[in-house]
């Protein structure tokens, strides 16, 4: 079987709408005697056909899913950083929650073990990853982990700590 047929039957079979994004690295699985540039002109040609989205460096999206818009930043953000620990914090939830002024929309920020980034996710906005060297134990009390996204999200009071940890401006906290 041709390998762009193979990869579009694939993904035909096994995305939905909870598993529509897929790292470059996602797709070895499939094609593992493939170098790394035969796979990388094999997903540019599926995103010109419009088989694939590239939504970020090395992150695809897999349009025909029924995926959730409104959820596509934080499963970026999962996958942007699978091997660290991460959880929604900072502004992003404290506009959820009205103690900041402003709503967000198109950005999110996520506290993460691993490095630190804004990553430009194009049309779905911006996934801002801030650094943090705090224990997991130490704010698990502090989290809970939402079906929705599938992330960890912390709570105002721990959102704001990592404000403060992060020298974030805190003239829009109303609370």
């Amino acid at each position: 079987m041709q390998p762009y047929t193979l990869l579009k039957e694939t993904l035909e079979q096994n995305a939905d709408k909870s598993h529509f994004l897929f790292s470059v690295q996602d797709f070895y699985a499939l094609f593992p005697d493939f170098t790394e540039e035969n796979l990388r002109m094999l997903l540019s040609r599926a995103s010109q056909k419009g088989l694939l989205e590239r939504v970020c460096k090395g992150i695809y999206l897999y349009p025909k899913s029924g995926y959730d818009s409104s959820i596509v930043l934080f499963k970026l953000a999962a996958k942007l950083r699978a091997n660290n620990f991460n959880y929604v914090s900072l502004e992003t939830v404290l506009s959820g929650s009205g103690a900041i002024s402003q709503q967000l929309f198109g950005w999110i920020t996520v506290m993460t073990t691993g490095r630190s980034g804004k990553i430009n996710c194009g049309r779905f906005g911006t996934v801002e990853l801030i650094h943090t060297a705090k224990s997991q134990e130490k704010n698990m009390p502090h989290l809970h982990l939402d079906a929705q996204t599938g992330l960890w999200w912390a709570d105002e009071k721990l959102a704001l700590q990592d404000m403060k940890d992060a020298k974030r401006t805190m003239e829009l906290v109303t609370s």
